[in-house]
């Protein structure tokens, strides 16, 4: 396996376990947990769903960058010389990097807050806060799975 194929597996994982995290969350686990739980069982589930996913992303939101750059530098002279598909990929990495760390930084503490006070009506604000930004970070991380697949035409 080349250096440049092995930087590509491990940029792909680190994607695949972001978007495809984010998909499973949205269109699975979601509905399945309305259907299926009281509000204050829900609420406690998300809290823990979001801390066993999030070390993951953290590890995604990290490896992306350097495996990116790598490639960028085993492929091509500079950053200006590289297509504008992988422009593209950096400025939807870091749109979906802000709001992630929006979700992180800002609404989780203050739905661990509300759970942690028993505040469901509270907590529950806040989860629609959360599912709106993963929805749409979601979707940005669908934008640009769909304009790498479609590379060969930039």
């Amino acid at each position: 396996m080349t250096p440049h194929a092995a930087l590509y597996a491990i940029h792909l994982l680190a994607a695949l376990i972001w978007v495809g995290g984010m998909f499973f969350a949205w269109m699975v686990l979601r509905p399945a947990a309305v259907e299926t739980l009281e509000p204050p069982a829900r609420l406690k589930l998300w809290v823990e769903v979001f801390r066993r996913f999030f070390v993951w992303v953290w590890v995604a939101v990290l490896v992306l960058p350097f495996s990116g750059v790598g490639m960028l530098h085993m492929g091509y002279a500079s950053l200006e010389a590289a297509p504008r598909y992988v422009h593209m990929m950096i400025g939807l990495y870091i749109a979906m990097l802000a709001l992630f760390l929006r979700v992180s930084a800002l609404l989780l503490p203050q739905l661990r807050a509300a759970v942690s006070k028993q505040d469901w009506p509270a907590g529950g604000a806040v989860l629609g806060r959360i599912r709106r930004v993963v929805g749409f970070n979601l979707l940005l991380g669908m934008m640009l799975v769909a304009i790498v697949a479609a590379r060969p035409s930039f």
